[in-house]
């Protein structure tokens, strides 16, 4: 009864704040359907409304980096939601960073030694007490192991937990009333975009997540050449604290440092290239906070990532459609795009497949014509988003981190080289994956895995139905509800169970050598 108050009392202070930095226009969009708030905003704007400078999406980010790590967090979620808030306030928020003063080193040695249940002197021979980032959720200091391993040592703010806790059930309630309120808004799935962050969150406020997922890239990358993930001390980690291996060397967008050092600039470009085509199409398991403060290249030239809070999985199916839908349009098929948008359901089949194609052939031509360098396929699939609302297409939020994902990887690269276009680099590994996958043979293979995972959960699917007809057997009755002689239940099940199978596997092997 009373969390309803609670959240409108919170928001009146977001709104003073909003209204401080001149960011309003959030609020006036969502009033302009309902006069009772139109007048709170208006009252705002009388109020505490201060006139300041830069675009909407630039002050907006400033406001939210004043309200806190949450308001942080939410408006990175927001930058992938260019249908939600429009292209350039989402190019703002992109810029919104989650540097913030750090919390006093006294708290992170308290926050260490409870973690790891051990006097610091222990932990480490050596720790700077100087942190060399502090961001929304944590902050990292360096340190040195008794066997003199170099290590970067995470913790968590004191109290986060709490807050973000907090500020998510107000997330959700604004989320859920904007549905109630106005029912076109849930195609673009608010509660969906909450439960998103959220689950970023969940996995930012438990270190052992974090380490695990580096962990897992770790595994799947630790035969790509040129490519290192850090290893994580798992001694020395616990929910509040991750310790892994300590980089040097210089951010990859840092090009005269790089040159500097003497490493190659275009082979770092084309190695980038071919990781994130790898992590995505090879592994269906991506690195989604890709920004330059996180993929460092060292000493050896290796692309080196940091920071793995936010990671993105894509299924099969989802790897298959990118795939198409970016061969497709790089070859100016928009058939192509167009039949893999409604083979996987995202194009209601109510809907005019010809019309979808003339579509994203307004989207595609535009872009197309410029010269190779100048082409942003992340723009492209941004353009494509935001069609979602002609068509009746309900948003996905995976596929938007893996587009805002594509976006950063895009600008590290034209700043490592205006003039080369890394996805012209990485097309034709996605060509030779498209064959790999949608060949034949591959089409045989998928029908061979499925037809043994169906035999699989044959005998389990056949032993639950024996047992439900047995217990309606014993209890007298008919599948149907009627009654009948007991036994004879029994009797069917024995008769028809083998039945049913021999069925079951001559449909397999048909359907097998069909493919």
């Amino acid at each position: 009864m009373f969390l309803p108050i609670i959240h409108l009392t919170r928001l009146v202070g977001i709104a003073r704040t909003l209204a401080r930095h001149d960011a309003l226009w959030p609020l006036e969009m969502v009033s302009r359907r309902a006069a009772p708030l139109r007048a709170c905003v208006w009252c705002l704007r009388i109020l505490f409304r201060r006139r300041r400078p830069g675009r909407p999406g630039e002050r907006l980010a400033v406001a939210l980096a004043d309200l806190g790590p949450s308001f942080v967090k939410l408006g990175q979620a927001l930058s992938v939601r260019a249908d939600l808030v429009g292209d350039e306030v989402a190019r703002d928020l992109e810029q919104l960073q989650d540097g913030l003063d750090p919390f006093p080193t006294d708290k992170a040695v308290e926050t260490i030694e409870a973690t790891l249940a051990m006097p610091l002197a222990e932990a480490f021979a050596e720790f700077d007490r100087n942190p060399v980032a502090a961001a929304s959720i944590a902050q990292v200091h360096f340190a040195t192991t008794a066997d003199g391993r170099e290590v970067a040592v995470k913790v968590l703010r004191p109290g986060i937990e709490d807050r973000l806790e907090r500020d998510i059930g107000l997330f959700r309630f604004l989320a859920r009333l904007a549905e109630r309120a106005h029912p076109p808004v849930r195609r673009l799935r608010p509660v969906a975009v909450v439960d998103t962050f959220e689950e970023w969150i969940r996995v930012e406020l438990d270190l052992r997540l974090e380490g695990a997922a580096a962990a897992e890239l770790k595994e799947y990358c630790e035969g790509d050449e040129g490519f290192h993930v850090v290893d994580v001390d798992w001694e020395r980690t616990g929910q509040r604290v991750l310790t892994t291996e300590r980089i040097r060397g210089h951010n990859i967008d840092d090009v005269e440092a790089l040159r500097a050092a003497g490493h190659d600039i275009e082979d770092i470009l084309a190695r980038s290239a071919r990781i994130f085509f790898l992590q995505v199409f090879r592994d269906g398991y991506f690195h989604a906070d890709m920004h330059p403060g996180n993929m460092f290249i060292d000493a050896e030239g290796r692309l080196c990532p940091v920071d793995f809070g936010i990671m993105g999985r894509v299924t099969r199916r989802q790897r298959l459609f990118m795939a198409d839908t970016l061969v497709g349009f790089l070859g100016r098929d928009y058939r192509r795009v167009a039949d893999a948008h409604f083979e996987i359901g995202y194009v209601p089949p109510t809907q005019s497949r010809e019309l979808f194609t003339q579509a994203l052939r307004a989207i595609g031509e535009p872009v197309l014509d410029k010269s190779l360098n100048e082409i942003s396929v992340g723009r492209l699939l941004e353009q494509m988003f935001r069609t979602t609302e002609r068509f009746d297409m309900p948003t996905q939020p995976d596929l938007l981190l893996l587009q805002k994902t594509m976006l950063v990887a895009e600008g590290v690269g034209r700043k490592l080289n205006p003039d080369v276009n890394m996805w012209l680099l990485a097309r034709p590994l996605i060509e030779e994956w498209m064959i790999a996958n949608r060949g034949p043979e591959a089409r045989i293979v998928e029908t061979v895995r499925d037809t043994m995972e169906s035999l699989e959960r044959l005998p389990r699917t056949l032993r639950k139905a024996e047992e439900t007809l047995d217990r309606l057997a014993k209890a007298g009755m008919n599948p149907d509800g009627s009654l009948r002689e007991p036994g004879g239940m029994r009797e069917n099940v024995r008769f028809w169970g083998p039945v049913v199978v021999l069925a079951v596997l001559g449909a397999m092997t048909i359907g097998l050598f069909n493919n």
